[in-house]
Formats: C-alpha cells, sequence, structure tokens
C-alpha cells in the first residue's frame, strides 16, 4: 500500500499548478504566476510562482492548531486539564508516538499532523510538507537542467536556481532534525516507479548534501533582493524570499548539528564534537558575522529596548515582528496571535481562556543569571535567595512576571477579581498556585510575547490593537551564539576564532550579552572548553528562551535524558511581612525559597530520535525505524 510520504513525493505537477495564491503582504507572489500547466517554467514570472508553492508549506511554529506548545524542553510546564492533549505532555510521558497524524489536528502538532497541499494554516507539517517541497525542489532543478526556462536571463535562472537548492537542502535539514539520516532524493520519482527504495543514508552523508546545495546556493542568491534589478519588481516585498545570509546561516547550522554529539557519536555516544565540522561551521558563521558587521547585509540586532518586537508587535497593522534581527521567517498570521496564543501564556480568567496555560518551569528561569554575567550558583554572583529577583539579567525582566509585580493597571469592576493586579505567586497563594488546571503552577508567568497589560481588564491587546505574535525560524542572536559554540569546539574553546571573523567564541556570547546590558563572561569560565560550554548553553537558554531551539539543543547535546535537564520544578517561597503595593518587586524579601519537583522524564536512549510510522518503515528494509521504536 501506497503510503502518505509516497504521495507527497509522487503527487503530479497538475496539483502543483491549481489555486496559486499570494503568500501574504511579505511574500507577493511573481506577477502573473497562475499559469497553465504547460508554461510552468517558461519565464521567470511562471517559474517563481512555482517555487513560490514551496514557501506555502513552511509551518508556523508559533501557531500549532491554536495554543502555541512548541516548547518541549526542560523549559516549559503545561496546565493540567484541558492542556493534557498538547504534545509537550507527551513528551513529558515519553509518548513520542501522539505526534501522528492519527486523530484530530489538536492531538497532533506541526512536525506531523492530517496535512494536504490545499491545507489550512493551522495544518502545516514538517513530514509531509517537506517531502512535498523537496519534490517541488527536484522537479524545478530538472526543468532548469532540461533547458525548460527558456525566456529568462542568466540573473534570473540563477536566483531561481539558488532558491530551489536552499529549499531541498531547508527541508532535509527540518526532517534530519527531528529523525535523522534519510534517504537524500535529488532526481524526480515518476509515478510508475511507485515505491521509493533509496536507503536511509547517516547523519553525516545527508548534511554533506544539504552543505553542498546551502552552499551553492549562497553563490546564487542575492543578499539583498530589494537591491536587485529582479527584486525590484516585488520591491518590500522580498522579506521571506531566500537570500544569501539565510543560506550562509544554515549551511553552518548544518555543519555544527553534524558536529554535534548526538549526530557524531549515536544515542549512547560519548558527547564529543567533531572538530572539523565545527571549524566549518565557526567559518561559515564567521563570514555571515563579518559581513553583518560591517554593514553589507540588512540585518542587525535590535536594539534591547526594543527587544519585544522580535517577538510581538501591537497597533502597527499587523506588522510582522522580528525587525532587523530576523534572518529566517515563514508566512504570518496575524489575527490567529489573539486566540489561546496570546491567552495561554496567562492565568485563565484574566485572559479568558479556557485553562491551558504554558508556564516557565522553575529550573529553567534559573538559568537567567545575574546582571553581572554570572550564573546563579556562582558564589561571585551576589544571588540572594532572600531577595531572588534583585539585580538579574535585564532579560528575565523582559520574559517573566514574577510575584508582586503589577499586572492588572485599569479598572477592576468585581473587588473579588482585585487579587489579579498584582501577581500573588507565593506558596499556598489561593488564587495563583491552588487550582493546576487554570493557574501557574510553577510561581512564574511567561511574558516574552505578551505585553502586561494583556488582560481582560486593560484591554490593550487583541484584535482592535492588531496583537501579532510571530517566531522566526533563525535571528542572528542565534547565529552570534551559534559562532560561539562552533569555535570553542573547533578552534579550541573561549579565545578560539574563526580566521573568517575577528571576534573569539566568548566575544560571541559577549556581543548578546552587550545588548541586553549583561556582565561579560567571566574569566574562570574561560580557561576551558567545558567550562565555557557550561556557558555557552546558559546563553542559548536564556537568549533564546521559548523559541523551539530547546528541545534539538538537548537532544544534540546528549542531555536530554540527564539530570537536572529530565526534571521540571517550581518556585516555592513565602513572603516577608505585609504585601506593599508601592515597593519595587525587584527589591521585595522573602523566606523559604526552594525549589520542588514537578515533573521529572522517565526518558531513555531512543528519545533522541523520533519514530518513524510504521507504514513508512514497512515500505523496504532499508527504510529502518529509527533505535528503541
Amino acid at each position: 500500500m501506497k503510503t502518505k510520504f509516497i504521495h507527497y513525493l509522487l503527487c503530479g505537477i497538475a496539483s502543483l499548478m491549481l489555486g496559486l495564491t499570494s503568500c501574504t503582504d511579505y511574500l507577493d507572489k511573481a506577477p502573473e504566476s497562475d499559469i497553465a500547466p504547460d508554461d510552468t517554467y517558461k519565464n521567470f514570472s511562471n517559474f517563481q510562482g512555482f517555487v513560490e508553492r514551496m514557501y506555502q508549506v513552511i509551518p508556523d511554529i508559533a501557531k500549532a492548531y491554536w495554543v502555541s506548545s512548541f516548547n518541549w524542553g526542560e523549559d516549559e510546564v503545561i496546565t493540567t486539564g484541558n492542556g493534557e492533549y498538547l504534545f509537550g505532555n507527551s513528551v513529558d510521558r515519553g509518548n513520542y508516538r501522539d505526534y501522528f497524524n492519527g486523530g484530530t489536528t489538536q492531538t497532533s502538532c506541526f512536525i506531523d499532523r492530517n496535512w494536504t497541499v490545499g491545507g489550512d494554516k493551522m495544518s502545516k507539517a514538517v513530514w509531509g510538507g517537506s517531502w512535498y517541497a523537496i519534490r517541488i525542489a527536484n522537479m524545478g532543478l530538472a526543468a532548469l537542467e532540461e533547458g525548460k526556462m527558456i525566456d529568462a536571463t542568466p540573473a534570473e535562472r540563477d536566483i531561481i536556481k539558488g532558491q530551489l537548492l536552499y529549499c531541498r537542502a531547508w527541508f532535509y535539514f527540518q526532517l534530519t532534525k527531528y529523525w535523522g539520516g534519510l534517504p537524500y532524493i535529488t532526481d524526480v520519482l515518476l509515478p510508475e516507479e511507485q515505491y521509493l527504495q533509496q536507503p536511509r543514508e547517516t547523519y553525516r552523508e545527508n548534511a554533506e548534501k544539504m552543505a553542498a546545495d546551502f552552499k551553492a546556493a549562497a553563490e546564487l542568491l542575492p543578499i539583498d533582493w530589494d537591491q536587485t534589478e529582479i527584486g525590484l519588481r516585488t520591491a518590500n516585498n522580498n522579506a521571506l524570499r531566500p537570500n544569501k545570509i539565510w543560506a550562509l546561516s544554515y549551511l553552518g547550522k548544518t555543519y555544527l548539528y553534524a558536529g554535534s554529539p548526538l549526530m557524531v557519536n549515536g544515542i549512547n555516544g560519548p558527547r564529543t564534537y567533531d572538530a572539523e565540522m565545527c571549524k566549518k561551521a565557526a567559518d561559515t558563521f564567521g563570514e555571515v558575522l563579518t559581513m553583518v558587521e560591517s554593514g553589507q547585509t540588512q540585518y542587525s540586532l535590535v536594539p534591547f529596548e526594543d527587544y519585544h518586537t522580535l517577538f510581538y508587535t501591537i497597533q502597527q497593522n499587523w506588522l510582522m515582528p522580528g525587525g532587523t534581527e530576523a534572518i529566517v521567517r515563514s508566512q504570518t498570521y496575524g489575527a490567529d496571535s489573539h486566540w489561546r496564543q496570546a491567552n495561554s501564556y496567562q492565568i485563565s480568567l484574566m485572559a479568558q481562556g479556557d485553562g491551558i496555560i504554558l508556564l516557565p518551569s522553575a529550573n529553567y528561569v534559573n538559568y537567567f543569571g545575574m546582571a553581572n554575567g554570572r550564573p546563579l550558583a556562582d558564589g561571585a554572583s551576589g544571588f540572594d535567595k532572600n531577595h531572588p529577583w534583585k539585580d538579574r539579567d535585564p532579560r528575565f525582566y523582559s520574559n517573566f512576571v514574577y510575584d508582586g509585580i503589577k499586572v492588572v493597571s485599569g479598572t477592576i469592576q468585581n473587588p473579588d477579581q482585585e487579587v489579579y493586579r498584582y501577581a500573588n505567586l507565593y506558596s499556598g497563594n489561593p488564587y495563583w498556585r491552588a487550582d493546576p488546571t487554570s493557574t501557574s503552577r510553577t510561581g512564574y508567568l511567561n511574558y516574552k510575547f505578551v505585553p502586561l497589560a494583556a488582560n481582560a481588564w486593560d484591554q490593550n491587546w487583541g484584535y482592535s490593537y492588531a496583537t501579532h505574535i510571530h517566531l522566526s525560524w533563525l535571528r542572528l542572536a542565534d547565529v552570534y551564539l551559534m559562532y560561539a559554540e562552533a569555535a570553542a569546539q573547533g578552534y579550541g574553546g573561549a579565545i578560539g576564532k574563526s580566521s573568517t571573523y575577528t571576534g573569539t567564541a566568548a566575544d560571541a556570547i559577549n556581543v548578546i550579552r552587550d545588548r541586553a546590558g549583561v556582565g561579560h563572561v567571566a574569566d574562570e569560565y574561560l580557561t576551558s572548553t567545558e567550562a565555557f560550554m557550561g556557558e555557552v548553553r546558559r546563553e542559548r537558554a536564556v537568549e533564546l528562551a521559548f523559541e523551539g531551539h530547546r528541545f534539538t539543543d538537548l537532544r544534540r547535546w546528549l542531555l536530554l535524558t540527564e539530570y537536572p535537564y529530565n526534571v521540571k520544578t517550581s518556585q516555592e517561597f513565602d513572603r516577608v511581612g505585609e504585601f506593599n503595593p508601592d515597593a519595587d518587586p525587584k527589591e521585595a524579601e522573602v523566606r523559604n525559597f526552594r525549589e520542588e519537583p514537578l515533573i521529572t522524564r522517565n526518558l531513555s536512549s531512543k528519545h533522541y530520535w523520533l519514530p518513524l510510522k510504521t507504514a513508512d518503515v514497512s515500505m523496504y528494509p532499508e527504510f529502518y525505524q529509527n533505535p528503541g521504536w
């Protein structure tokens, strides 16, 4: 029986050509791209319309069936009750098979679900969509090879080919990130062949082919479409089209992943890196950073006072978040940000939600160290358990609501609801801690993606305010941090550096800390690679918090199953004295400050890769199941 996996690879060209629609205002289709199949590849406008079918199957990771459950590391705790169907709870139980698309849309996730070519915006999936896009890329590359693009300049052919190569590699990167090495298909499979017969490759074999595609794409694509004659035809609407920086950034990421412990040593291997792969990664990231810092690109770090605009915008006509820092983004669905996406980060009554709250785990909050740059456990950090919110990393205050913060400024008509004006998150508080189905289970709330005024009383959010939440697949801060990791592993620790960039591994982290006003990596952490890697891992946890990276990071580092990365906790404490609403909550004094375990994940080595469907691994012996599944 032919599975959906095969169907995605063999779907006919007629289905590709039906119903070509505009992506968004940010990715307007090329002019005259509604075309007949016979003219698919004839000229640039037609061919570009064909290429953009790939863009339309990229999932929006922040909008997975309304509820934004996409953080599956040790970073997030989900309320019980209504939230138990979310994939994050499945990962906690070790039941990865829940992601399969056999049930309703709600019980699956963006990795795999009931996906079709013409599916709605909530039904885009990595598994089906990637294979579909890979087929489009291969069809387009074959058409170029056969000379079917007859009415075009060399520059137009190059930019088409660059997009096709980039997309083939990018979709393979998403597949291999979750499932490991797969058949790397570069030919157009014909329907009469019926079955795929290519064997699964190793992760490294796939990575080398992805790298070749990304490298070739980088040679063909411009840095900025708007600075080219071709791009001027759709000026100011090219931000979501692949360019040279996209390709180089993912080339570096491909090398880094291929050099990471899981991919190098397997699920039971040591936590050692492939230094040569890491050198390639550092060299590539260094090339990107040099171009960025010399002003050759349209990208730069967003100032810290505008940090929230990386994740949400308000009253800007649904402007896509990300600014100059967002490198790779998907299409956007602005109005979907309101219902249950923004609501899911707040107490149910405050947000008129339905009892699903995505909470920062207290153990993850602990990664946010002190303003002097030191981790909490560092004896020289100055952290005081009796004043736990004092002098913290500024990103702590922009990410979390903690005890005593004023969260409602407007009028609360019902006197009984005045308890919601301030964040009462101390132990035993009957309004915030007692009910695990509709309140904070951890002692914190996540406000990285919503403003404080996003509540039922202030009402400064939602549709009327054009509140738009959207996350990038890749932003510039991540490139700096990946450079730090790659340079440290490839070039000898914290002071290691690539010849393509002036900064050391430690310098790259400090660039990100400078933006936030955080102290540099302390000298004690520069003395050994392992000591420095602790700060690399912590900095990634802080800067990229809740943006969908942690689960994959823990997996590729071979830490997902290890303590303390398998435990989620709550913060317990008592207030000292009467609560003073006029006092600065950062200065608040508490006692009995401690952590209590909420969830312990009993995961094993098999959980480093997702399982494949039984129907897919039953097609032929060389397409085998991942270990342990």
